[in-house]
């Protein structure tokens, strides 16, 4: 018996040995594949500085737009997505139904938090998503606003945005340098007459003040006083003969635009929230009969309108960045999602500016712009 159970003995070693042997060689070549894996996330990561980590996990973030009907909006999810695979990110994109959703948005941040994503970037639609956006912080996703500063800006960890004030400003020193004296007959085209909207304000009141007219209120358009003197260029009267709503589309532009035409048709300078807006106004105007002898201005930059409208459709636009801030927010929640810093604000200013640039094919004394062609290097969109 003492034989049997010493053979015995023997074999069970002998089998043990053999499968510690197999077992350290599946782990080793375990640890080789993790080692591969890790190094191709790590090369993927854009030189983000380790965006990827050493874990390989993908980093969570919803973009949520106001809509994907206008081009502005697409041009951020096309180029957050380029960084998102740049970076290890996770992209979630949503967007509202129509510009002044606020509840597609709010079903939105909801499903951020839901899913456990280390931040958001939004263009607001309005006040109303204020709320959620708290509680997405609270829950620890860091909030950017993009394109559009919330009320109050405190809403949101940070916004990325063109100076939209200063992007207004450009416009209104152009028209009242164009117009060399003349009496100005002004049709306001703003985004909307319901809500509040802060890029709605800065870009009207920019306007106005590139124009050398007082706004008359920090937190409404529409309080200008109508008639007076505008002081920008040479100078010269002036006359508001309307503020009319556009939703930022080219029909509710072109119906705004004959609307004031009705109250007016002496208009010589046509304001418009956006490029859209401008179209539709133009489309107007030129149906009246009324295209050569206005001056349409507008704000966005996009391909489409910096090659095709600047300098025979529209006389000047304020070219903006969106892809930008949308990449940059990416990259900054990538970033601060694995250990990095957390971003600032630009010199003086409340948001990081990601710039803008006054585009006209005829430049005025005085007032600094690019050419189509040279805006076209860096527009949006396609043409």
């Amino acid at each position: 018996m003492d034989e049997v159970h010493s053979t015995d003995r023997a074999r069970r070693r002998a089998r043990l040995i053999k499968l510690g042997g197999v077992t350290a060689g599946v782990a080793a070549a375990a640890l080789a594949l993790s080692a591969c894996s890790s190094s191709s996330n790590s090369s993927s990561s854009g030189g983000t500085g380790g965006a990827s980590g050493g874990s390989g996990k993908k980093v969570g973030v919803s973009l949520i737009l106001k809509t994907l009907s206008n081009p502005y909006f697409v041009s951020m999810e096309k180029d957050a997505k380029t960084a998102a695979s740049q970076n290890n990110v996770d992209l979630s994109v949503a967007a509202g139904k129509t510009d002044g959703d606020t509840q597609t948005q709010i079903a939105a941040i909801d499903n951020a938090i839901s899913r456990g994503d280390k931040g958001i970037l939004i263009t607001i639609n309005g006040d109303a998503v204020n709320t959620e956006i708290s509680k997405a912080r609270q829950a620890g996703l860091y909030v950017i606003a993009l394109d559009t500063a919330p009320t109050p800006p405190s809403i949101v960890d940070i916004t990325y945005a063109t100076d939209n004030e200063q992007a207004g400003k450009l416009i209104g020193q152009y028209g009242a340098a164009k117009l060399n004296g003349q009496k100005a007959t002004i049709a306001m085209l703003d985004l909307f007459n319901t809500q509040v909207v802060s890029v709605d304000i800065q870009r009207d009141h920019g306007f106005l003040e590139g124009m050398g007219i007082d706004p008359g209120s920090k937190t409404e358009n529409g309080k200008e006083a109508k008639t007076g003197h505008y002081t920008a260029g040479k100078g010269g009267d002036y006359e508001v003969a309307c503020h009319q709503p556009t939703q930022g589309d080219i029909p509710h532009g072109k119906t705004a635009m004959e609307n004031c035409l009705s109250a007016n048709s002496n208009i010589n300078v046509v304001y418009t929230i956006n490029e859209p807006a401008a179209d539709g106004a133009y489309q107007a105007l030129q149906a009246a009969g009324k295209a050569k002898d206005v001056t349409v201005l507008t704000i966005d930059g996009s391909c489409k309108y910096v090659k095709n409208y600047v300098g025979s459709k529209f006389a000047a636009d304020s070219a903006q960045y969106p892809g930008k801030m949308a990449s940059l927010g990416v990259e900054s929640i990538a970033k601060l999602a694995n250990g990095g810093a957390k971003p600032t604000t630009s010199n003086g200013l409340s948001f990081f500016n990601t710039g803008t640039n006054l585009v006209a094919k005829d430049a005025m004394s005085g007032v600094t712009s690019q050419t189509p062609d040279e805006a076209a290097k860096d527009c949006w969109g396609s043409s």
